[in-house]
């Protein structure tokens, strides 16, 4: 059975001397992480090494995700594979007593602002990753430096091209419907 490399095992920390712990997991992602055009596919191999850092009845996770990723450029349509990393710093709660603070109301829930809990002594990054992966990495993916070949291919703001009235090569196969 394969690990989940963004599940982290806190016991050793939550129970520990108080000092941090560095542990490095790689496993198949466990879904796809990343926008529509460039992401990491579900079941792609993913390492994260994470600082898992205790703060008495709670944890402190700073943690960085390496993985290739697959995609297209949205000029010519090659296939991406670049390998990225994307980083992020979590708080995870071991009690209910963790942070306390006003009293959450109706229009709290959901704000993002709430503290993610440590369940059965481990902690889970997924989402947290998810989320960063969504903010960070591009919508509109493209080769780099910039696209082999057909010089025709129009740029990212589609107008270059237009007045010579070349079809966009991403749109030629639409032109049998015309």
């Amino acid at each position: 059975m394969a690990t989940n490399p963004f599940v982290f095992d806190v016991t050793d920390v939550l129970g520990g001397d108080g000092t941090a712990e560095t542990v490095t997991q790689t496993g198949p992602s466990p879904s796809r992480i990343g926008p529509e055009m460039i992401a990491i596919p579900e079941g792609r191999e993913v390492t994260v090494e994470a600082t898992l850092i205790p703060l008495g009845s709670g944890v402190m996770v700073d943690a960085t995700a390496t993985a290739t990723l697959e995609g297209q450029c949205v000029r010519c349509l090659k296939e991406l594979t670049p390998t990225e990393s994307v980083r992020i710093s979590e708080v995870f709660a071991a009690a209910d007593d963790f942070v306390t603070g006003d009293e959450e109301t109706e229009d709290d829930r959901g704000s993002g602002d709430e503290i993610r809990r440590v369940v059965d002594n481990a902690v889970d990054l997924e989402q947290a990753f998810v989320d960063e992966a969504g903010l960070n990495w591009p919508f509109n993916p493209t080769c780099q430096p910039e696209c082999e070949g057909d010089t025709d291919v129009p740029a990212p703001d589609a107008v270059e091209g237009e007045e010579n009235n070349l079809v966009d090569p991403r749109w030629a196969g639409l032109e049998k419907f015309l």
